[in-house]
């Protein structure tokens, strides 16, 4: 049997880049669709995920020579912050364009080869989509709209074998220069990604919450409260 073929989105950093390294070592052979290729490995497919028609043809690009795919990881993401009252209309734009169009258009182009493997697809959720916050409607309202995505294509896909997980962390430390004791490590969210995969082909994930294993004292409003949860 071919070697095992995972595609991620969004490895350039942070939880992308953990997921990449932790796939590459459970033997996959990973092949990611970056805005910006990463810095240690050569991407000969970079896209603008604000851009649906762009993020069709990348990924049909990116998997051209493949013949199957075992696993999708659909992480990339944007966190335009901003109030109702306040938020810029790009701001929105692009919150819906990458975040909920961009996975959809990047499912349908995967979807073949996933069928044709029995494969499965992992979308990157947050704690955003159940719990909201003061400043985070572009953010909330596409995680919110992910988590339906996810469950309509667990619905629509598993007679053509093809397993949808959704996995919705917390606070994650998500920046080399972060070091708080009440955020996950990227490697643990990277792992969950792993053992998500690795389930027996005759069950499904459906929805996993991650929550930091330590609590610090929850502040009152806004983005700090959704990373205390």
């Amino acid at each position: 049997m071919a070697e095992a073929l995972a595609l991620v989105t969004g490895t350039n950093r942070g939880t992308g880049r953990a997921i990449r390294a932790r796939l590459a070592a459970d033997g996959y052979t990973v092949r990611c669709l970056n805005r910006t290729p990463c810095e240690d490995h050569t991407d000969p497919v970079t896209v603008d995920f604000a851009d649906p028609s762009a993020v069709s043809r990348a990924t049909t690009e990116v998997l051209a020579d493949a013949s199957r795919l075992d696993l999708l990881v659909v992480n990339a993401v944007t966190r335009g912050f901003g109030t109702v009252a306040e938020l810029a209309d790009r701001d929105w734009d692009e919150a819906v364009a990458v975040n909920l169009t961009a996975p959809i258009r990047i499912v349908q182009a995967a979807l073949p080869l996933l069928r044709r493997s029995r494969g499965h697809i992992v979308l990157m959720g947050s704690h955003a989509g159940t719990h909201a916050f003061e400043g985070g409607v572009a953010y909330c309202a596409t995680k919110a709209a992910l988590k339906q995505v996810a469950e309509v294509l667990l619905m629509e896909e598993r007679p053509h074998g093809v397993r949808t997980t959704l996995l919705s962390p917390g606070a994650i430390r998500n920046f080399d220069d972060d070091f708080s004791d009440y955020k996950m490590s990227v490697e643990s969210v990277a792992e969950v990604v792993s053992w998500t995969a690795a389930t027996p082909p005759d069950t499904v994930l459906g929805e996993i919450e991650l929550r930091p294993g330590r609590l610090d004292t929850p502040p009152a409003v806004g983005l700090d409260r959704l990373q205390h949860i």
